[in-house]
């Protein structure tokens, strides 16, 4: 340490050149030492300067202790130490202080209040914040600039903007911060009108604006819904009029505005303009390209990935942010290969660790199919954001492997992580695909007690997770109990009636919806389609058809010409539905062709079936649905030959066909069964209870023409047909399930004739009700009758 000036007047601003000097707490205690030792009268200019550094370098415990010595202290001590506690997190000692000093008899200051206020602020704690008000005005500075500056502050950050509007009305100055701290204030209380209110004040007073104040009103206008695009458009003309048009921050904040806004063009001449735009800048016009990804196409994305490029060509070194953004650009356009180029810049900038940027890689993956590249990206990142397990679990619901989803939900749980509204919805999703009912209860009870429960994405989850159960009631009921409805909540219940057979129930949901003036989309009218398909309702159906597209702008998909063609070839309207399909768009579609080859098959119109089935084999030669109902149209036809001729050329072709599969949930347990499959334990009792059902069905003598559909069939097939997995599962939950609870069996594939037939008849003999699902609709079986009519 050097030696001291010899002016003694001149030893304190000597220590304060070496406390400011200090860079590390040891300096400090050096510093005391010597002050200690030679200096013991230390004045208290002299131990405040020691106290701010203690505050700085050490903490404010330790600056408490000195303050504790201090044999004379002033305003300036006690301040130092409040603010120190403050910055600290330490509310209640900061608080704490300020009592001490006054119970110490100090006379606080003005800069006393603010650090008092602003320790409030950070606890938003707005019931002490005014009593330190109350207690500014007692001593009469409440109204100067200085504190009501920090009151503003402090009533903004704790969301009371009425409070803060009262003290900058009775202040009797403003400066640049007052304003300032009234528009953030209303910014961030989403009080956007009342900002701009002030905002328009602020200008006709003559107040000079700078890039805070615009900031916030920038930001105000990009986060305001009701704010429309010329309200946008002015603000840009203030930022040109008070010359910082060349402030990238405002420039960048503008792009944002613009792209939120839906006025692109506008963002990208504002980006064009820019000089020397920096990374915030491009960051701001690749995340404005993929703001709205419903109003943008893949051209516009790639222009986010020509960005990126550019940026790279100025030598401008990527943020996260940039990663993020540019990946998501990749996953809208469909760029995959581009999207792996830059996991490889991720990989060599070393920020393959950051979350944002590991859910982006994971959408990307998932949305292409490469699920297990998505599981890689996963790996390598931190297991405790909320975002990235979302990501992946979306990503197997999309890529239908639904047991992967709700293992990693589980998994994710046992982290001790809180799912968000994102991740119940996606697992919710999931369990209407499996049709596992009972756990879908207990997700949704999980969303009741995280409070998810009254949001309208949860209720339209919950409805499609018990309508794909078999469950309408209940998807019903959660319908009603909504607060808010969206056009999914009332799609989704009009598709659920529609599944279940409800013709008429879906259509007065329908009417319900026009008169709630929720106006419908392509979902809705899908449903309303289905239902009519359904139900035999061929005008109404042809009729919703046609307005759809005349009164609603609506364009028909090839769902909805798929919908209409099952509507006509059900009513046995097979010329109709031929020259539909041909005058329609879709005409080269297999999808609509092997919609009316089914109808064919139902009405054993077999010269079209077989010109359709042609027709179809020719678009599409390597799918195994056509030939699996060209091979049930001849069987039930009884042309063994033509149906043999047909699985030969399956087999020729090497078309395999999916294998049946059927399940059924019990006690949150999903039990799977194929077709003569003996792989489950309970296997020897189910065939016994199989056999038993059966046999009571023939001595009964209530039979069905099950035997004489079955006469041209090979025994083998015989055999299969009788144990089919849908029967075998009936069967399980006949011995599970008591009396009085529906048998609920889902199935990948359609449900054939026999063993709809042999359904029908066990909901008699067993006197319950069995529920099937196919991969066409639901069918309630009950008392001996199907719900669907024998129509499907």
């Amino acid at each position: 340490m050097p030696p001291p000036p010899p002016a003694f007047a001149s030893m304190d601003v000597w220590y304060l050149h070496l406390l400011r000097s200090c860079a590390a707490p040891w300096h400090v205690a050096a510093v005391h030492a010597h002050i200690v030792r030679s200096h013991p009268a230390a004045s208290v200019f002299l131990r405040n300067s020691l106290l701010a550094a203690y505050c700085r370098l050490v903490g404010p415990l330790p600056a408490r202790a000195l303050l504790d010595e201090m044999p004379r202290r002033n305003a300036v001590s006690f301040n130092l130490l409040i603010d120190a506690y403050s910055r600290a997190g330490h509310t209640d000692l900061s608080l704490g202080t300020f009592a001490w000093a006054l119970a110490s008899g100090i006379k606080v200051d003005r800069f006393t209040y603010a650090a008092t206020l602003a320790a409030c602020s950070r606890a938003g704690d707005v019931r002490t914040g005014k009593a330190v008000h109350a207690l500014a005005v007692v001593d009469g500075i409440s109204r100067g600039v200085f504190v009501s500056n920090s009151l503003i502050s402090m009533y903004a950050r704790c969301g009371k903007m009425d409070e803060a509007r009262r003290v900058f009305e009775v202040a009797v100055e403003h400066d640049d911060v007052s304003w300032n701290s009234l528009i953030s204030g209303y910014v961030r209380a989403g009080q956007y009108q009342e900002m701009l209110s002030v905002f328009g004040l602020m200008r006709r007073r003559g107040m000079g604006l700078n890039s805070f104040a615009l900031g916030s009103v920038i930001k105000c206008c990009s986060c305001g819904g009701d704010i429309g695009g010329h309200v946008a458009e002015a603000v840009h003309g203030c930022v040109v009029k008070a010359g910082l048009d060349s402030d990238v921050f405002l420039a960048s904040a503008m792009i944002d505005m613009y792209a939120k806004k839906g006025v692109l063009g506008n963002a990208v001449a504002l980006f064009k303009s820019v000089q020397e735009p920096n990374v915030i800048v491009f960051n701001a016009m690749i995340a404005g390209f993929c703001r709205d990804e419903a109003a943008v196409d893949k051209e516009v994305m790639r222009e986010a990935l020509n960005l990126y490029s550019e940026l790279q060509s100025r030598g401008i070194k990527p943020t996260e942010f940039t990663f993020s953004s540019v990946i998501r650009a990749c996953n809208l356009a469909g760029e995959l290969e581009f999207g792996k180029q830059l996991h490889g810049q991720v990989l060599k900038h070393s920020s393959h660790g950051d979350d944002f940027i590991g859910s982006a890689l994971i959408d990307l993956y998932s949305n292409s199919g490469c699920l297990e590249d998505g599981y890689r990206c996963f790996r390598s990142l931190h297991k405790e954001d909320i975002v990235t397990w979302t990501s992946l679990i979306t990503g197997c619901v999309q890529n239908e492997r639904f047991e992967e989803a709700l293992r990693l939900f589980q998994e994710l749980l046992c982290y001790g992580l809180k799912p968000d509204l994102f991740t119940i919805s996606s697992v919710m999703n999931a369990c209407a695909s499996l049709a596992v009912a009972r756990i879908g209860e207990q997700i949704q009870s999980l969303a009741t007690k995280s409070g998810f429960d009254r949001f309208t994405v949860m209720g339209n989850s919950c409805i499609h997770m018990y309508a794909r159960s078999g469950d309408v009631d209940a998807a019903t009921q959660r319908f009603l109990e909504m607060e808010s409805r969206d056009v999914v909540s009332w799609s989704a219940v009009i598709s659920s009636h529609a599944q279940h057979g409800s013709a008429r129930d879906a259509l007065h949901t329908f009417y319900d919806m026009m008169d709630a003036k929720v106006a419908p989309n392509e979902i809705t009218f899908l449903g309303v389609l289905t239902a009519c398909s359904h139900g035999g309702l061929v005008d109404e159906g042809l009729r919703y058809y046609e307005i759809m597209s005349k009164e609603y702008g609506l364009s028909p998909t090839i769902k909805h010409c798929t919908c209409v063609v099952d509507l006509l070839g059900r009513a046995g309207r097979l010329a109709d539905a031929e020259a539909f399909i041909r005058d329609s768009m879709f005409h080269d579609d297999p999808v609509v062709w092997r919609s009316l080859l089914a109808s064919c098959r139902i009405h054993g119109e077999m010269e079209r079936g077989q010109l359709v089935a042609d027709r179809i084999m020719e678009l599409e030669p390597s799918s195994s649905a056509s030939y699996v109902i060209l091979y049930n149209m001849y069987l039930e036809a009884g042309e063994l030959s033509l149906a043999t001729k047909t699985r030969d050329l399956m087999k020729e072709r090497g078309v395999r066909k999916e294998p049946g599969l059927s399940w059924i949930e019990l006690r949150s347990e999903v039990h799977s069964f194929v077709a003569g499959g003996k792989s489950h334990p309970d296997s020897n009792a189910i065939y016994a209870k199989l056999a038993e059902m059966l046999s009571r069905i023939e001595r009964s003598a209530i039979t069905d023409n099950v035997s004489t559909e079955s006469n041209d069939i090979s025994s083998r097939e015989q055999n299969l047909m009788g144990c089919h997995s849908e029967k075998l599962a009936v069967a399980f939950g006949r011995i599970r399930l008591p009396q009085s609870a529906p048998i609920r069996v889902m199935k990948n594939l359609r449900v054939c004739r026999d063993c709809h037939s042999t359904m029908k008849l066990l909901s008699r003999s067993e006197n319950r009700e069995i529920i099937l699902r196919d991969a066409i609709r639901f069918h309630h079986f009950r008392g001996g009758s199907c719900s669907c009519g024998d129509y499907w």
